[in-house]
């Protein structure tokens, strides 16, 4: 009876343990930071959920509040450290982005990425990270502001399909340019993007979408596309198979407009770039969203479940989730064990 209950302890906490977030740089609202600002911004309270997945609403950020200050100053060109809290899940891994923004939140280019074994030295079925801190220069060509965003983004190599994301509030000084290009943030497992399925021991999975990611220039004076134009309402193609951020403009067919600071605008919806977008020019029709792809159950189709629903496979061998109306792949139970419905929940027990 005590293995039947430990078993059942056991796959339920792992299917609900916490997962990682960053302690620094301090992230907005983050209560268990190395160096936490004296003061919160007004109205706003310590997020005791940082280790969650970033929601539906279109939030990259969790939340479009920034700190009073900066949290840390940085020298472009020169070290920073990100640091993660100890307890945390790794989930197997997966891969990591180390970005910036300039316009709080909305456009994010990638100064450092940890691809295929973010928090492992290498393949690991583990949940325990086995590397808690990432070092790296700044890029010298950084801009100077006293308004950046600092942002570490995650998609995890083994568990639900999720997409994790932590901002900071950081100053930049020293900066030999005016402008930073470098690849733009690659979005999964949210809502409207692609899914990256678990590696399932390859880690090659879902690499096209970093390798193939679009460049772009970012600034405080706004954000271009990759060379052309320039200020802020310039263009730049978007390939339909990279996974791109909320907040981008797009006008006609795959074509980006970024700015800061936007005039009246109409939201319309291009398909080909899985982008939300802006256009200065009185939209005519929207196009249907687009959706993402099932990765088990091919005969559900998108909006057919509840985001963050459980079943249990055919013959219980596992259990599906519900992540943004469709079914994805199934995981496996532990050997030995079953999937079974117990008191509302799913859980892995002996058979």
């Amino acid at each position: 009876m005590f293995s039947k209950i430990f078993a059942i302890a056991a796959a339920l906490a792992a299917s609900a343990s916490a997962h990682m977030d960053i302690i620094q740089p301090c992230p907005r609202f983050g209560p268990n930071c190395i160096k936490k600002p004296a003061t919160l911004p007004a109205g706003a309270s310590w997020d005791y959920n940082m280790k969650n997945p970033i929601p539906s609403d279109g939030i990259l950020c969790k939340s479009n509040t920034p700190w009073p200050s900066p949290v840390e100053t940085w020298t472009a060109g020169q070290p920073i450290t990100v640091s993660f809290e100890q307890g945390g899940a790794a989930h197997g891994g997966g891969h990591c982005q180390f970005s910036i923004s300039y316009d709080n939140g909305q456009t994010f280019a990638v100064i450092h990425e940890v691809l295929q074994y973010c928090f492992f030295n290498g393949p690991s079925n583990g949940n325990s990270a086995e590397v808690l801190s990432y070092t790296f220069n700044l890029p010298s060509n950084l801009p100077s502001s006293d308004k950046a965003v600092f942002a570490w983004s995650w998609v995890n190599a083994i568990g639900n399909r999720e997409f994790y994301m932590n901002c900071a509030d950081v100053a930049i000084q020293g900066g030999s340019s005016s402008s930073y290009s470098g690849k733009q943030i690659t979005i999964a497992n949210h809502d409207r993007y692609p899914t990256i399925p678990e590696f399932n021991g390859d880690y090659t999975t879902g690499l096209e979408y970093y390798k193939n990611a679009t460049m772009i220039t970012v600034s405080p004076s706004g954000t271009t596309g990759s060379g052309s134009g320039s200020g802020s309402s310039s263009a730049v193609a978007v390939p339909s198979s990279v996974a791109t951020p909320l907040g981008h403009a797009v006008q006609g067919s795959s074509t980006v407009v970024a700015s800061s600071a936007p005039a009246a605008t109409t939201e319309v919806l291009d398909t080909t770039s899985d982008t939300e977008v802006v256009s200065s020019a009185p939209a005519t029709s929207a196009d249907p969203a687009p959706t993402t792809e099932s990765l088990s159950d091919p005969g559900n189709t998108p909006g057919s479940c509840t985001q963050g629903a459980m079943k249990c496979s055919a013959g219980g061998s596992g259990y599906t989730v519900c992540v943004w109306g469709t079914w994805v792949n199934t995981i496996s139970c532990p050997t030995g064990t079953v999937c079974k419905p117990y008191n509302g929940a799913i859980i892995c027990d002996w058979p």
